[in-house]
């Protein structure tokens, strides 16, 4: 397999800019998953590394050859893509031995080569029939094998599984992971679907409007989010976030009708002065649920609760604003009920409002 550089890559259409100076590092054998809207720029990316799109700068190497002025057979990746592309008069069998048939292979040889690989995706049984005869998943798995018979230097995957029912985008999640380990590839996989990226990625990318936001281990990008998008865009429900200022002499941040004292170096980390405007953030299960009020809590009421099996969600009023909170489902509820929430001092984050970067 091989490794995966670009640098300062840029790429237009027309007065759009699909991808600003990106430069993204992918290791031998890593599988790195690109995620962002639509829109951010990901399919986009994948056509420069394979070559069906030229950018007007900077270089993209495999294994530190620059490949930008090669063509897509001679850059030696495998790309698949979203709606599968299978031959439908082809078998299965036909299907995964074509590129071996460009190759010239002995017949042998490519028997050999196809049903090594039907073995490991479990479709030996599906070789003889044609696509319209499988389910989605099965066929997913056949433009899997098609790809992986080539033992390319790299696999491009442009959101493989979004076409696939819930119960088979988990199971084909779980597949391709034990997929990639068992054959040490390098998987440069898109998609907009943050269960796939935190579930399957050795590393997440973070792409939004052609720019990269962030690039870190799944735990990472979830707990300590470089900016305000990556942490509205990571996580369900999405981050609460509400405006506030910092009062210095009281050593708290300050918002509409809450305050929280700041611990240990928070306040050191941050502007001198008070009366500077951040956005507080915390995730759902980050708030403190109880009836009891207290100087350290703030009154909300419960405004809709949404029971989901193993805890509920509910949506809280304070003042203006919105706030989503997980409780275990044991504790009972209704709407109109007055809660007090409690933010913990140590699991909080703080943005800059102007640049969204993170402070703390």
């Amino acid at each position: 397999m091989a490794s995966l550089d670009m640098q300062q890559v840029s790429k237009s259409f027309g007065r759009t800019k699909a991808l600003s100076e990106l430069t993204l590092s992918i290791k031998d054998g890593e599988f790195l998953i690109l995620l962002g809207p639509t829109g951010a720029g990901k399919t986009t990316t994948l056509r420069c590394v394979a070559g069906l799109e030229k950018p007007e700068t900077g270089t993209i190497s495999i294994n530190r050859e620059n490949v930008v002025g090669l063509s897509p057979a001679e850059r030696d990746v495998a790309f698949v893509f979203q709606s599968y592309a299978l031959y439908p008069r082809k078998t299965v069998f036909e299907n995964m031995a074509f590129p071996l048939q460009a190759r010239r292979l002995s017949p042998q040889e490519i028997t050999r080569q196809v049903e090594e690989i039907a073995s490991k995706l479990r479709i030996t049984e599906l070789l003889q029939r044609r696509p319209t005869e499988l389910s989605g998943g099965q066929q997913q798995r056949v433009a899997l094998g098609r790809a992986m018979v080539r033992r390319p230097q790299v696999f491009l995957m442009d959101e493989p599984l979004t076409n696939l029912d819930f119960k088979l985008r988990v199971e084909m999640r779980a597949e391709l992971k034990r997929l990639q380990k068992e054959l040490g590839a390098t998987f440069f996989y898109v998609t907009n679907d943050q269960v796939e990226a935190m579930s399957m990625a050795d590393r997440i990318a973070i792409l939004d409007h052609g720019k990269l936001q962030q690039v870190d281990v799944p735990e990472d990008v979830y707990s300590r989010p470089a900016n305000q998008f990556v942490a509205a865009f990571v996580g369900s429900p999405r981050m609460n976030f509400m405006p506030c200022s910092v009062d210095s002499s009281q050593r708290r941040l300050v918002g509409s009708g809450w305050h929280m004292v700041l611990a240990g170096d928070a306040l050191e980390r941050l502007s001198k002065g008070s009366g500077l405007r951040y956005v507080f953030g915390v995730r759902a299960e980050d708030v403190q649920v109880t009836r009891e009020a207290n100087h350290e809590t703030i009154a909300g009421k419960v405004y809709v609760t949404e029971p989901l099996g193993d805890r509920t969600l509910l949506d809280i009023q304070l003042g203006e604003t919105m706030m989503k909170v997980k409780v275990p489902a044991t504790f009972v509820t209704h709407p109109g009920e007055t809660l007090h929430l409690r933010f913990d001092a140590q699991r909080f984050h703080l943005f800059d409002q102007q640049s969204g970067e993170t402070i703390v």
